[in-house]
C-alpha cells in the first residue's frame, strides 16, 4: 500500500480551477497555466469530473496531449456521473460545495458510487482527458453531505460499489493505486476501520494547513500511518484565503479566518518568507504527507507554487509560530 514510489515529486497540480471554479478562465490561460506548472517540474496533474461537469479534465488533457504519457502521473476521481442533459450550473446542490463551478459546462451531475457508475465514470474521464489510462483514481466526497442524516447511506454506497471495484482494477493492473478524497476527516477515519477494502492513500482537501491541522495531526495521521496510508495534501491554501484570497471552504471566509490568516501573513512579514512556502512547507513536513496539489488558473501562480518549495524558511519562523499559538504543539515543521 502507499503511493510515494507512484508520485514524481513532492509538488502536484490541482486542476479544480480549470473547471472555471469562482471565475470563467479563457482556455488560453488554463492551458498556459498547465504548460507553465510542467516547465517548472511539476508531472504529478489531479482532475476529477466534478471540475465544470468535466471542463478539467478536457482542458487538462489537451494540454497534457503535447508531452509523452510515461512522463507524468494522473489522477482522477469517481463518484460524479457527467450527463449528456444539461442543467442549470448555478442551481445545483453540491452541499458545502455550494456554486463552486457555476461557470462550468451545463451538463447534469449525478452522484452515484455504485460499481457500474464507477467503472462509467472512469470511462467517460478517460474520453475526455483523451487518455488510455489513468494511474490514481479517487473516491469523490463519499460523505460531502455528512452533516445530513443520509451521508452514512452514501458511504456505504461507495464502500461496497467504488472501493471495492477499484481494488479489484488496481489488482488487476488497470490503475495503480485508490483512494479517497474528501473534504472532512471523519470519513477518512472510518475507512481505515474497515477490514476491506483497503486503500492505498487519502486526499483530504483543506484539512493539514496552517489554519486547519489538528483534527488530522491527532487523530487521521497517526491511524494512516501506522497502516500504511499515504496522504496527499490538497487545498494547501485553504480555497485561497491563507494567499490573500477571499475564500474559505469554498465560500466567502468568515471574519475569524480571515483574522487568523492575516496573523500568519504577519508573521511571514516579519521573517521574510512567503506565505506560500510557509504554507507548502508546513502542509509537506509531516511524514506521512507525499504530496501537495495546489490549484492555479494563472501561469504565475504554478511557477510561484513550485519557487514555494525551495525557499529559505528559518526555524526561527516556525518558533514563532508555534509560540503565537499558530500550529499546534507537535505538529512536524520542516528542518533548518
Amino acid at each position: 500500500m502507499g503511493i510515494a514510489s507512484l508520485l514524481p515529486g513532492r509538488l502536484g497540480f490541482g486542476t479544480a480551477p480549470l473547471g472555471n471554479m469562482f471565475r470563467a478562465v479563457p482556455d488560453e490561460e488554463a492551458a498556459a497555466t498547465v504548460e507553465a506548472a510542467w516547465d517548472a517540474g511539476v508531472r504529478y496533474f489531479d482532475t476529477a469530473p466534478l471540475y465544470g461537469a468535466g471542463l478539467a479534465e478536457i482542458r487538462l488533457g489537451r494540454a497534457l496531449a503535447a508531452h509523452p504519457r510515461d512522463e507524468f502521473v494522473l489522477s482522477t476521481k469517481v463518484g460524479r456521473v457527467i450527463l449528456d442533459e444539461t442543467e442549470d450550473p448555478a442551481a445545483r446542490d453540491l452541499g458545502e460545495k455550494g456554486g463552486l463551478f457555476e461557470h462550468g459546462r451545463p451538463n447534469k451531475i449525478v452522484n452515484d458510487y455504485s460499481k457500474t457508475a464507477t467503472l462509467r465514470s472512469l470511462d467517460d474521464s478517460l474520453k475526455r482527458l483523451g487518455m488510455d489510462r489513468v494511474d490514481i483514481v479517487w473516491v469523490h466526497d463519499p460523505a460531502q453531505d455528512f452533516w445530513r442524516d443520509e451521508w452514512l447511506a452514501a458511504y456505504e454506497s461507495a464502500r461496497t460499489g467504488a472501493f471495492r471495484v477499484l481494488q479489484e482494477l488496481r489488482q488487476e493492473g488497470v490503475i495503480k493505486a485508490w483512494g479517497v478524497g474528501v473534504n472532512r476527516i471523519e470519513p477518512l477515519e472510518l475507512t481505515l476501520d474497515l477490514e476491506e477494502p483497503q486503500p492505498d492513500a487519502f486526499l483530504p482537501a483543506g484539512r493539514y494547513t496552517l489554519l486547519d491541522h489538528e483534527h488530522a495531526l491527532r487523530r487521521l495521521f497517526p491511524a494512516a500511518a501506522e497502516q500504511g496510508v499515504d496522504i496527499v495534501i490538497g487545498g494547501p491554501y485553504n480555497s485561497g484565503v491563507l494567499v490573500g484570497g477571499d475564500h474559505y471552504e469554498y465560500q466567502q471566509a468568515p471574519a475569524s479566518i480571515r483574522a487568523k490568516a492575516g496573523r500568519i501573513t504577519a508573521v511571514c512579514e516579519r521573517y521574510g518568507v512567503g506565505v506560500k512556502a510557509a504554507a507548502l512547507q508546513f502542509s509537506l513536513a509531516h511524514p506521512v504527507s507525499r504530496a501537495a496539489v495546489p490549484g492555479a488558473t494563472r501561469p504565475r501562480h504554478a511557477i510561484e507554487d513550485s519557487a514555494a518549495l525551495g525557499e529559505d524558511v528559518p526555524p526561527a519562523f516556525w518558533a514563532a509560530l508555534r509560540e503565537e499559538k499558530l500550529i499546534a504543539e507537535g505538529a512536524p515543521v520542516p528542518p533548518g
